[in-house]
């Protein structure tokens, strides 16, 4: 006789899923700490990994970049077309600047150039550029500016990587309702934040001239896409989309108002 009380085979895979994505948020989460309290320990010394030690290391590129890609996949979740081209080109940018971060850095060599410096000085605290430009303009010792720059950019890191997964989360057990509670009570773009918090994280943290172009591109990208969202949620659920856009930001206080005026005239 059958066990009708069992699991059914859907339930068990979305199960899996559910472990999996949790397990990979960890993952990732668990790697950037370990890699920020590895370069924080280090830090007192100004020089304390060398050029040579430090770039070229390939197998911390697929790593990294393949880590980020499977946490983006899995939680933003693309579908459709559009989707798939915003994916591939987030994914772009995790792939240039861990390239630069860990094995080919093209930025360092323009800026030795142009500041007519040996590329070997940069060493891994000294390729924070940001912190190395404090130090040269004499506003603060290099190993001052990587603590900054690098608890300032784990701190948006954490805090992007959480709003896309309790958004993911969220979402996901509301499945075809208007979803209002959790995090959406108080943000209705959750997840897009979180990624444009990231970019801006990786930004501050590791900063390299393809990172630096596409960045803008990027967030004005997703703030399109979060634009196009509310235009089919209001055509789908209606008064009770707009009533939620007027109370709920998109991403920062004074947005849902001004959304709420242009969503409703545009119905």
């Amino acid at each position: 006789m059958t066990d009708m009380t069992g699991p059914t085979t859907d339930e068990t895979t979305k199960l899996i899923g559910r472990v999996l994505r949790w397990s990979l948020a960890g993952l990732v989460l668990g790697a950037g700490f370990w890699l920020g309290a590895r370069t924080l320990r280090g830090v007192p010394g100004s020089h304390n990994v060398p050029f040579e030690h430090w770039y070229g290391n390939w197998p911390a590129v697929v790593i990294a970049a393949g880590l980020f890609t499977l946490f983006l996949l899995g939680f933003a979740r693309p579908r459709r077309q559009a989707d798939w081209r915003h994916a591939g080109a987030y994914t772009a940018f995790l792939i240039s600047l861990f390239t630069e971060m860990f094995g080919l850095p093209l930025t360092i060599y323009v800026l030795a150039s142009i500041l007519g410096l040996p590329a070997g000085l940069f060493g891994m605290n000294e390729s924070h550029l940001w912190a190395f430009a404090l130090d040269r303009l004499r506003l603060l010792p290099l190993s001052r500016g990587v603590y900054l720059v690098m608890v300032v950019s784990l701190a948006l890191i954490f805090l992007g990587a959480s709003l896309v997964v309790i958004g993911w989360g969220t979402v996901y057990g509301g499945r075809d309702r208007l979803v209002t509670h959790g995090i959406y009570r108080h943000l209705r773009h959750p997840q897009y934040l979180g990624l444009i918090l990231i970019i801006i994280a990786f930004n501050l943290q590791w900063p390299t001239l393809p990172t630096l172009l596409m960045a803008p591109v990027l967030m004005v990208m997703y703030m399109r896409l979060a634009r196009r969202e509310d235009q089919e949620l209001a055509r789908r659920f209606g008064r009770a989309f707009l009533e939620y856009v007027a109370r709920t930001p998109a991403f920062m206080p004074g947005w849902s108002a001004l959304s709420g005026r242009s969503l409703a005239r545009s119905q």
